[in-house]
C-alpha cells in the first residue's frame, strides 16, 4: 500500500466516523426510544453501501479508500456489542435480543442486496 493510499484510507475513516456520529445523533433524536436506532441505521446503510461498492467497482484502490476507509469508519459493530450488553444489563433482554438480531440480520440482508445492486450497476455500465 502506498503512503498516498494509506492517507486516503485514513482520511476516509475520519470522514466516515464523523458521518456515523451525525447519523446516530440525528436518528436518535428523531426516533428516540430504548433501542439504539441510529447505530442500526448506520450499520444497515453502511452494509448496503459496502455491498454496492464491492459489487460495482473493480478498482481495488477505490474499494480500499471508500470501503475500508469511509464506510469502515462509518459502520461499527463494536458499538452494537456495547449497546446490546448495556440493554441486557439494564434488564431489557427483549430489546437486547432485538438489537443483536436486528443488526446482524439487517446488515447481512443489506450487504446481500448491495452486492446484487452493485453487480447490476457494473453490468449496466460495462
Amino acid at each position: 500500500m502506498s503512503p498516498l493510499l494509506l492517507a486516503a484510507v485514513a482520511l476516509g475513516g475520519g470522514l466516515g466516523a464523523g458521518a456515523r456520529y451525525l447519523v446516530d445523533v440525528g436518528v436518535g433524536r428523531l426516533l428516540g426510544g430504548v433501542l439504539p436506532w441510529g447505530i442500526l441505521v448506520v450499520n444497515v446503510t453502511g452494509s448496503l453501501l459496502i455491498g454496492v461498492l464491492t459489487g460495482a467497482v473493480a478498482n481495488a484502490e477505490l474499494v480500499w479508500m471508500l470501503g475500508v476507509g469511509l464506510l469502515g469508519g462509518y459502520t461499527t459493530f463494536s458499538t452494537v456489542a456495547v449497546e446490546t450488553w448495556l440493554l441486557a444489563e439494564a434488564g431489557d433482554r427483549r430489546a437486547a435480543w432485538g438489537n443483536a438480531l436486528g443488526s446482524v440480520l439487517g446488515c447481512v440482508a443489506a450487504a446481500a442486496a448491495g452486492l446484487l445492486l452493485g453487480a447490476w450497476i457494473a453490468g449496466a455500465f460495462a
